[in-house]
């Protein structure tokens, strides 16, 4: 993870000054901080955005954005999303998702990793894409998203190929790592690379109206337990078959962010040695222990 830039008495001192009082639609009463005013203070003293809202938030003041995460998570969890780093691998309908929802979340560092360009296939179901977007680096077009979406987020972006060898160096900063791939060989590849680094791997698959989730900390079985051993596996699964309609990859992604949120928060029970599984067509969800 980047090394958190310190914030000085005058920093502080203005970002007191700077809070605002707001009611919460629960009725409580919450300290908060513009985007513009802790803008302007980052601007003023050459501090970054991140930095600002870290500070504030130790302070008990809430940056405004960040208001409706408090009833769930806390300035505490907050601060510990600021700090912490998240590689995505893949942003299709899976990973770009993901990726924006950990923005809106305020994850403090995201990385993005994908060879492909968005193609006119794309256009169903990944977020990202749109028709202006066709021919561009997914990678590219996602980490300009990010900056969009949450000034205060780093974001980089990798558009090379993951392979056994580059692959440890590309996720090595991240905390946890999110799974947006859409083959089972890269998926088998990226969770050993975790569990060498010792790294959490939260993996999602979609096919259909339907699709399944799965939370691998180093310790665990893991991708094995669902779908046998990685040299028996086929390249890819039933979705060559079932496609992939729209809101699928949401139906996945949000809960991945929901598994990403619990891991770098401590707050909940993370989905791991079990498998989730989501079915639309027949209003299904269950959720099934893995050997």
């Amino acid at each position: 993870m980047e090394k958190e830039t310190a914030v000085d008495k005058e920093a502080v001192r203005r970002i007191a000054q700077s809070r605002e009082i707001c009611i919460a639609p629960d009725g409580r009463e919450y300290s908060v901080i513009s985007l513009e005013a802790a803008g302007l203070i980052a601007r003023d003293m050459g501090i970054p955005p991140k930095a600002i809202e870290i500070a504030a938030l130790e302070q008990g003041i809430i940056p405004l954005r960040y208001l409706r995460n408090m009833g769930t998570i806390g300035p505490e969890g907050q601060v510990k999303l600021l700090r912490s780093a998240v590689a995505v691998v893949g942003v299709g309908g899976l990973g770009g998702t993901v990726v924006e929802l950990l923005a809106r979340q305020g994850v403090g560092q995201i990385i993005i990793i994908d060879k492909d360009r968005f193609t006119e296939e794309n256009l169903n179901r990944q977020l990202m894409c749109t028709e202006k977007d066709l021919g561009e680096y997914k990678a590219v077009v996602a980490a300009k998203r990010v900056k969009e979406i949450n000034s205060a987020v780093t974001v980089t972006w990798h558009t090379e190929d993951i392979t056994e060898t580059n692959v440890r160096e590309l996720i090595k900063q991240a905390q946890v790592v999110a799974d947006g791939l859409d083959n089972l060989s890269s998926r088998f590849l990226v969770e050993e690379a975790c569990r060498g680094l010792g790294i959490p791997f939260v993996s999602g698959a979609i096919a259909g109206f339907g699709g399944q989730l799965t939370t691998i900390f180093p310790e665990d079985k893991g991708l094995s337990s669902v779908y046998g051993k990685r040299e028996d596996v086929p390249e890819r699964g039933v979705e060559v078959e079932t496609g992939n309609p729209s809101a699928t990859p949401t139906m996945i992604a949000a809960w991945q962010v929901q598994e990403v949120t619990k891991i770098v928060t401590g707050i909940g029970k993370p989905l791991r040695n079990r498998l989730l599984l989501l079915e639309a067509a027949d209003g299904i969800a269950e959720v099934i222990q893995l050997a």
